[in-house]
């Protein structure tokens, strides 16, 4: 740094800090600063939609599907026929909000038949849909 003063006979050293430089870089960094401010508060008004955080309390209805060893369907505990299965799940389709089907197939049921219904219920339109299965020893 550069350090002013008179020194024609005097030997003194002047402590007097030069200031112009350290003035330089205060007005840059205000310019800069007077630039970056505007965009970084830079906003877009938009007109939100209002939100009601209030929890649906409607629950969707279980159907259980049940497939016997020999064929049979039952829902909920109730024996149906192919005929019967494919009504009942239409009209579980249409309902709002729509019912949520559990197959449980037994152990020793033929894999095609429980397909059988897998299709019957993706046919009527409904569209949840998932297997009750029993944890393995």
């Amino acid at each position: 740094m550069a350090f002013g003063g008179n020194l024609n006979d005097n030997d003194d050293v002047v402590s007097d800090i030069n200031m112009v430089p350290l003035i330089d870089v205060m007005l840059v960094m205000l310019i800069i600063f007077i630039i970056t401010v505007p965009v970084l508060t830079h906003s877009v008004k938009l007109d939100l939609p209002r939100a009601d955080n209030t929890p649906n309390l409607v629950k969707p209805e279980t159907v259980n599907l049940s497939v016997t060893t020999d064929g049979s369907v039952f829902w909920n505990d109730e024996r149906v026929s192919d005929e019967q299965l494919g009504q009942r799940l239409e009209a579980a389709a249409r309902k709002e909000p729509q019912p949520e089907v559990f197959i449980r197939g037994d152990r020793k049921v033929e894999y095609e038949r429980v397909a059988q219904v897998m299709a019957t219920v993706q046919r009527s339109g409904v569209l949840k849909l998932g297997f009750v299965t029993e944890p393995g020893n």
